[in-house]
């Protein structure tokens, strides 16, 4: 379970790499397409008002079909204004109450920061299958309160007693070992009242279906079960790549996946859509685990916002470290583009995002 840091500093380096050539022929919004100046001027034979009339018509028309092509997905953008857009919604859902000391931990570790890649996933498929960010919000929410549990749980002494999280001291460090264990549970207890009370415009029985597809994502055949297996095997040096894979399906992808299976349940998606999004989920969510593997070995504490170089100090099994970095950087490659193969089907313009966060999570620098 890995850290987030502000939208700003990486929604920066994402454009950077947009501004490259990617091989993605499906997404026009990213290719780069001149336009030429329309033949008909270069033609030297009168013409009759007639001919001059369709042929500009004609031309019209490509140059406007061109103009579409070269209209780029503003990803910096849509992530400020989904980033903005979660964390109002974040914000109101889990206010100071009495006890004020359990809710304000909460919100420590809820509010500290973070990408909110699942969210924006989640809404992003939403969207996608035709649903309104509405629709998907409390979903959303719900994601990232569960996503926050897992976080102050895993720093925890008992688990991998980390002092940093998103560049700021772990839950436990300002609040305490206890206090800290009923923060979590309090997010992960809060996370279902909520997609069950404000869920809004979607009928009961996706809400059921979704509440049914996240508890199951972070139980012992989701997260808890992905956890388990890691504490296990650390320090065994005969884990092989088998075992490391079932590791992070569960204990990273499930909830990746979650979240975006979710957004396409309440969005209105059919089984057809819902089962493409998430063999998607799942390529992005075994990708995020790999990148995450590779920036602890090749990026410092600062960059990352947490302790790096933590996994080779407690002999944890990483891709690097069974793979090599170069060939785990070749699967991370291979992932991408596995998942983004999921969504040729669907509106380009409509997977944009998902196109570009799936890029976002192969390319990240923290």
């Amino acid at each position: 379970m890995r850290s987030m840091n502000l939208v700003d500093s990486w929604a920066a380096q994402v454009c950077s790499v947009f501004n490259q050539t990617i091989p993605n022929k499906t997404f026009t919004g990213f290719m780069k397409i001149p336009v030429k100046n329309p033949s008909f001027l270069k033609q030297k034979r009168p013409f009759s008002a007639l001919s001059v009339s369709a042929i500009a018509t004609k031309e019209d028309e490509k140059v406007k079909e061109v103009e579409t092509q070269k209209e780029q997905f503003n990803f910096k953008t849509y992530v400020a204004e989904k980033a903005i857009s979660v964390n109002k919604a974040l914000d109101e859902a889990v206010i100071v109450k009495d006890p004020p000391v359990i809710h304000e931990a909460m919100r420590y570790s809820l509010l500290a920061g973070g990408k909110r890649v699942r969210p924006m996933l989640c809404l992003a498929a939403c969207e996608l299958v035709g649903g309104d960010q509405s629709n998907a919000m409390p979903a959303a929410c719900a994601v990232e309160m569960i996503h926050t549990m897992s976080l102050i749980h895993d720093d925890l002494p008992c688990m991998d007693n980390d002092d940093l999280r998103r560049g700021k001291p772990t839950n436990h460090k300002v609040y305490g070992e206890d206090v800290a264990v009923l923060a979590g549970d309090s997010l992960l207890a809060f996370a279902f009242e909520y997609i069950a009370t404000a869920t809004a415009g979607v009928s009961p029985s996706r809400i059921l279906a979704a509440i049914g597809e996240l508890a199951k994502s972070i139980g012992t055949e989701g997260l808890v079960a992905g956890q388990v297996a890691d504490i296990a095997c650390t320090g065994n040096p005969n884990v092989g790549l088998d075992t490391l894979e079932f590791i992070h399906i569960h204990k990273t992808a499930a909830l990746l996946e979650a979240s975006v299976v979710l957004g396409a349940i309440l969005g209105g998606g059919t089984d057809e859509e819902v089962e493409k999004l998430r063999i998607f989920a799942r390529c992005i969510g075994l990708l995020f685990q790999v990148v995450d593997d590779i920036l602890d070995v090749t990026k410092s504490s600062e960059v990352l916002g947490k302790t790096a170089g933590k996994d080779l100090a407690v002999d944890k099994t990483t891709y690097p470290k069974l793979l090599g970095l170069e060939k785990a950087k070749e699967f991370a490659a291979e992932l991408n583009r596995d998942a983004k193969q999921q969504l040729v089907e669907f509106d380009p313009h409509k997977a944009a995002p998902l196109i570009a966060l799936a890029d976002y999570i192969a390319y990240r620098e923290n």
